[in-house]
């Protein structure tokens, strides 16, 4: 279905526009030829065309209505070898004012909605019941997403990307996440309303546990700014993951209002790293002014393989740091566990690998693990663990002028609250179980 400028596609109550597999080879359109930057992103994200809906270079559309599009001969994976393969449900590309409201989609194929260089966009009270991912935004500009309900257990559910499909790097910037649902309950059990929870697979990312989240990245050539998330939920899934990978740069970032229960790896990872995948000579990107409050959470367990994961994860890479960071009114209840050996185990740089908690099976924190960080602030934090754990609740490796103020967090067994390395202008205020103090430098301290 291709879509024209100034049109609205109306599903009325209790319509449904199928997605039929291909035939003999014939079925969705093929594939845009490929073009020299396809290597820079994941297949899926250098094309439109093999979509139910698809629709390039226009204007003013609308795709309203309580129907749903339902994309059930849509495949989940890349299939160039099947002439007429679709693999998504709706696919836009350098667009402007474009609504998606009120429509259901289940089974999206790949994606449920790829939006790349679509400017003001809004998306609004859509349910999304996704084999993979389910909202993909990317390169866009001054974009509302609200009251959105997601279900997607083996791929991010809402996830924004800045990569190189449209041949050159562009941000995605202006953008409101607000009362949204995130879950990662076995596929089709929140359109049929009974959430179940008996699936278990393996993530695309072979990260071993059910996915769901909200992400900036992986593909980030083009950075992230201005990006508030406010008053959303998740449960069994993956918490927040805010990296720059390729270069890009992350700034003015607002995470506020979010409940989170049964995480299945990390509460947050926010991560700077040097994967590059982009044309060459581009610099290490930029990750700084973020704050992340009023942030609870209930039942972070490690990943089913790596128990001892668990812990939010905010990690640079040498000589480029992560900066301005906020961390306000934060209560966290870890699952927990790990031993002593956690605690002394040498975390890896992974500088050039795609960044996903996956990629470290142990962090030497229950609560916190920072790497290369400066300017930090935390606020007002609760902190406690479930099970027995002997690891710190707080680790920090080359971190500079950082403050601690109104922390409460469980003390591990035998283990300090606070092992410190590397540091410099780190202060704590009324922060239970530390006199308050000011530790100006230090190589090695334990609090």
């Amino acid at each position: 279905m291709h879509l024209q400028s100034n049109i609205t596609l109306y599903l009325d109550q209790g319509a449904r526009l199928i997605g039929a597999k291909e035939v003999d080879g014939i079925g969705y359109d093929a594939p845009e030829e490929d073009a020299w930057y396809k290597k820079f992103q994941d297949f899926g994200h250098s094309y439109w065309r093999n979509s139910l809906i698809y629709g390039d270079s226009l204007h003013d559309v609308a795709i309203i209505g309580n129907g749903i599009i339902w994309g059930k001969g849509l495949y989940t994976h890349d299939k160039p070898d099947i002439l007429g393969a679709g693999n998504k449900a709706i696919a836009l590309k350098n667009r402007r004012n474009v609504t998606i409201r009120d429509i259901s989609i289940l089974h999206g194929g790949h994606f449920c909605i790829l939006a790349t260089g679509v400017d003001n966009l809004i998306i609004d009270n859509v349910r999304a019941d996704a084999d993979r991912d389910a909202f993909d935004i990317d390169c866009c500009k001054n974009v509302t997403i609200s009251n959105c309900i997601i279900n997607s257990p083996t791929d991010d559910g809402l996830c924004l990307k800045s990569s190189y499909a449209l041949g050159y790097a562009r941000a995605t910037e202006n953008v409101t996440i607000t009362n949204c649902q995130v879950y990662g309950f076995d596929h089709g059990t929140l359109m049929d309303g009974t959430f179940k929870s008996d699936f278990i697979d393996e993530a695309p990312d072979a990260g071993h546990c059910i996915t769901g989240r909200l992400k900036l990245g992986t593909e980030s050539n083009g950075g992230f700014k201005n990006i508030v998330v406010s008053n959303c939920v998740f449960q069994r899934s993956r918490g927040l993951a805010i990296e720059t990978a390729d270069g890009g740069m992350i700034e003015d970032i607002l995470i506020d209002n979010v409940s989170m229960r049964d995480v299945t790896d990390t509460p947050f990872f926010i991560r700077l790293n040097a994967r590059m995948r982009g044309p060459e000579g581009v610099p290490v990107g930029v990750c700084r002014r973020i704050t992340i409050s009023n942030l609870n959470v209930y039942d972070v367990g490690g990943r089913p393989k790596s128990p001892e994961l668990g812990a939010g994860m905010v990690m640079g890479i040498p000589g480029h740091y992560i900066e301005d960071l906020t961390l306000s009114n934060i209560r966290i209840y870890f699952r927990a566990g790990a031993g002593k050996d956690a605690v002394d185990m040498d975390v890896p740089q992974n500088i050039d690998m795609y960044p996903d908690p996956y990629r470290w099976h142990s962090m030497p924190a229950y609560g916190i693990y920072f790497r290369y960080v400066k300017g930090l602030k935390v606020n007002n934090v609760f902190f406690r663990y479930l099970n027995k754990d002997e690891r710190p609740a707080f680790v920090l490796d080359d971190v500079h002028d950082a403050e601690f103020n109104h922390v409460d967090a469980q003390k591990g067994d035998g283990a300090p609250l606070f092992l410190l390395k590397n540091v410099s202008d780190i202060s704590f205020h009324q922060v239970d179980g530390i006199e308050d103090t000011k530790v100006k430098m230090a190589i090695e301290k334990k609090l």
